[in-house]
């Protein structure tokens, strides 16, 4: 047996005890939350595991594509409590701030605009328009597929603007891909939260990496093509890219392989810790130099650009372009081969649970 065979074992039996351990908690506190809600909403939020509401996601807002469950601007003071130390256990502190950031910023952009529109730099047609599509902190919903507090599948969604969370659980495992975190503004330039970013190191490393490339290897790394108005993963389009582009791993520097490593932390970080140690894990026995990394657009801020981190194991997207074009609105994705909405996870349950 190698020895990277051997630790990625050791990593994985640590990772899976600990794992146990953290669908415990999260089977708690959703069952928790769950039993601070009146009969209405306790009805509206919970659907069968079997329902197509698993597996559908967007990112748009509420307004372009309405949600299934309940709104969160609709619980009391007691559920959202309950709801937030949900979202506490799924990720770490620096997930749940994010997500909460994407959240608020849903009531910075309704202002930006109001201020736009006062300014008289846009019409009363199109003030209209984008009052409809409901850009507010409370509008984002939750569902729950299953029965936590008996089933050992269930699982829960959690979508809304820029934001869709998808967990999976099954018996002590669970999956939480695809998770799509994106920010528009990317970085705020009016009202008192100017300067805020909620996805600040995504845009940060992702520049810092690409920049330390000489001229050969961003030759390689960059795409001659216009840089997509979305993460090429979108709802609609294929949910897995099999082709690899742009520079592998293995034609990196060891400081090179270093930041890339860096930007991918950032994004499996903002899971719970031993989550994110378990996919760390996977990265490592496969090792930096599988992992292909590919850039379009420009390599300076504030003007359009994205880029993918691929490996046999997980997709990064990454995409700044914006509906103005003016490269402030960030959609990201992770994504995990295999495993996604807890495809791999739910077929291992169906294999133990043939014959039964």
């Amino acid at each position: 047996m190698s020895k990277s065979i051997f630790l990625l074992l050791v990593c994985l039996l640590s990772s899976h005890l600990m794992s146990a351990q953290n669908v415990e908690e999260l089977r708690e506190v959703t069952t928790s939350f769950l039993g601070t809600l009146p009969e209405g909403q306790k009805s509206a939020v919970q659907f069968d595991l079997s329902d197509s509401l698993r597996t559908k996601w967007t990112n748009l807002p509420v307004g372009l594509a309405p949600r299934s469950g309940v709104r969160i601007g609709d619980l009391s003071g007691e559920s959202k409590i309950k709801f937030h130390r949900v979202l506490s256990t799924i990720f770490s502190s620096q997930g749940y701030l994010k997500v909460f950031t994407i959240m608020q910023v849903d009531d910075i952009l309704h202002e930006i605009m109001e201020i736009a529109y006062q300014r008289e730099q846009m019409n009363e047609n199109t003030i209209k328009m984008i009052r409809t599509l409901d850009w507010d902190y409370g509008n984002y919903f939750v569902a729950i597929l299953g029965d936590p507090s008996e089933d050992n599948l269930w699982g829960l969604k959690f979508e809304g603007h820029h934001i869709s969370i998808n967990l999976t659980v099954s018996g002590d495992e669970f999956s939480m891909t695809p998770v799509f975190l994106g920010s528009d503004p990317a970085v705020v330039e009016v009202t008192q939260y100017a300067g805020l970013r909620p996805l600040s190191k995504e845009e940060d490393y992702g520049f810092w990496f690409v920049n330390t490339l000489d001229e050969e290897q961003k030759a390689k790394a960059t795409l001659s093509e216009k840089v997509p108005g979305d993460i090429i993963t979108s709802p609609g389009r294929d949910q897995w890219i099999n082709e690899f582009k742009g520079i592998k791993g293995s034609e990196l520097n060891a400081n090179q392989q270093k930041i890339l490593h860096y930007l991918i932390e950032e994004y499996v970080n903002n899971l719970d810790h031993p989550k994110a140690e378990e996919y760390m894990a996977i990265l490592h026995a496969r090792g930096m130099d599988e992992v292909y990394f590919t850039w379009i657009g420009s390599y300076e801020p504030m003007k359009a650009h994205y880029y993918m981190v691929h490996s046999p194991d997980f997709i990064i997207e990454y995409d700044n372009v914006g509906f103005l074009d003016n490269a402030n609105h960030i959609h990201t994705i992770w994504r995990e081969n295999g495993n996604d909405f807890g495809e791999d996870i739910l077929k291992k349950h169906r294999l133990a649970h043939k014959h039964q």
